[in-house]
């Protein structure tokens, strides 16, 4: 950035030293959609193309990592045609990234399971991961079908066939080593987890690598969260001290 810190609304943001890793739950699209007596869709729809601004932004100001809760797996129990609607959006999204991603050079990746998607999608998915492989810079973690809960039984799972099998021991488990069984591999723990729509709870998201992270909760529908947002968001984070357990 051209200036070490810049004041906006209130927030003064230093550039220098952002958070490696923001996470962010992007809750509130049916809200602002119905407070303007609009379909739930449409709400989502104006919060993927707020992602998309948001992304763009974060990957403009320097961030590493950007993890957005896009899909949970208790997501299913919504109406057929709401997520219908999402899928499509997703869809869309997706096309025009691989359109756009030699300009805007932003790797992706998706965390979650994503066989209970349709085989073109999941084949999207794929094929933004490959484009991803060759590009340094910000990288954008899509939680897809994703839950919390689920990711650490898998991950329990695929550790206890690996013991079953002889190539590890129950003792010799370590924190680094269960990480790696997880969704999230070789990504580092968010530094700072941000919720919009006035919620405050983290519904199943990034249970395990969310451990010591700083929380940022605000009243702000995700379809409204803009840029000034997230610099308070980032403000609050540089102002808390973090001490991991010690003093």
């Amino acid at each position: 950035m051209a200036l070490l810190k810049r004041r906006t609304e209130g927030a003064e943001v230093d550039f220098d030293h952002l958070p490696r890793h923001v996470a962010i739950i992007m809750d509130g699209n049916g809200r602002w959609a119905k407070r303007r007596g609009l379909p739930r869709t449409a709400g989502h729809a104006a919060g993927a193309e707020n992602f998309r601004t948001i992304a763009t932004y974060c990957k403009d100001i320097g961030l590493e990592y950007l993890t957005v809760y896009a899909f949970s797996t208790e997501n299913w129990k919504r109406p057929a045609e709401e997520v219908s609607a999402i899928m499509g959006l997703l869809r869309k999204y997706l096309l025009e990234a691989i359109g756009r991603m030699e300009r805007d050079r932003v790797k992706m990746r998706f965390l979650g399971d994503l066989s209970p998607l349709d085989p073109e999608l999941q084949a999207l998915c794929r094929q933004t991961e490959e484009i991803s492989t060759h590009y340094e810079g910000c990288q954008v973690n899509i939680c897809l079908n994703y839950g919390g809960r689920d990711e650490l039984l898998r991950a329990a799972r695929a550790f206890a066939r690996d013991c079953v099998a002889g190539e590890k021991a129950p003792e010799d488990l370590t924190e680094t080593d269960f990480g790696g069984y997880l969704f999230s591999a070789g990504v580092p723990d968010p530094d700072l987890v941000i919720r919009p729509s006035g919620e405050l709870r983290i519904s199943n998201f990034l249970l395990w690598q969310s451990a010591y992270a700083e929380f940022y909760f605000t009243d702000v529908l995700w379809p409204d969260f803009s840029k000034e947002e997230l610099h308070k968001a980032l403000a609050a984070y540089q102002g808390r001290s973090r001490r991991f357990g010690g003093v």
